[in-house]
């Protein structure tokens, strides 16, 4: 089984507050960024790479793989799942990957969705994939950093 920490959506994947806050506080030493355009983009990948600590390693695998492998993986390996949207969460849970919790971090406002929590914006697909998420017995959290409370997740359904 997996050593899972942590899976996290933020759209922004690796920046500032996963590499300098959660990925300390959760312990983890390895950076699973899976999302399908990232893992054949070198350039982001290299960015990604300036941001992340230097005492954990990174990877970038499309959904397909992080399926395919996670089973692999060591258990010194600290993991901690970086995804840029709930579909890709609902797609790794439905592949077999053992997600137990789902930090909701960072989803920005765009055309058709809603403002919903201080940094969280949804469209109806999202919300039904949350519920998805909810009815697989993922539980679920927004917190933009760790050290300021969860925000209230009745919020999502509104």
């Amino acid at each position: 089984m997996p050593n899972i920490m942590l899976t996290r959506i933020d759209n922004r994947l690796i920046h500032g507050q996963v590499a300098t806050q959660w990925t300390g506080v959760i312990g983890a030493n390895l950076l699973l960024v899976a999302n399908d355009a990232v893992a054949g983009d070198q350039f982001r990948q290299g960015l990604m790479n300036m941001a992340a600590p230097s005492y954990a390693q990174t990877r970038y695998f499309t959904i397909e793989k992080t399926c395919q492998i996670i089973s692999k993986a060591s258990p010194a390996q600290k993991i901690f799942i970086i995804c840029e949207t709930p579909q890709d969460v609902l797609r790794l849970v439905e592949g077999g990957v053992p997600i137990k919790k789902v930090n909701i971090g960072n989803m920005h406002m765009a055309e058709g969705k809603r403002q919903v929590a201080t940094s969280v914006a949804v469209n109806d697909d999202d919300v039904a994939c949350f519920k998805k998420l909810q009815e697989l017995g993922v539980e679920l959290e927004i917190r933009r950093v760790p050290d300021t409370a969860a925000e209230d997740l009745d919020k999502l359904w509104k």
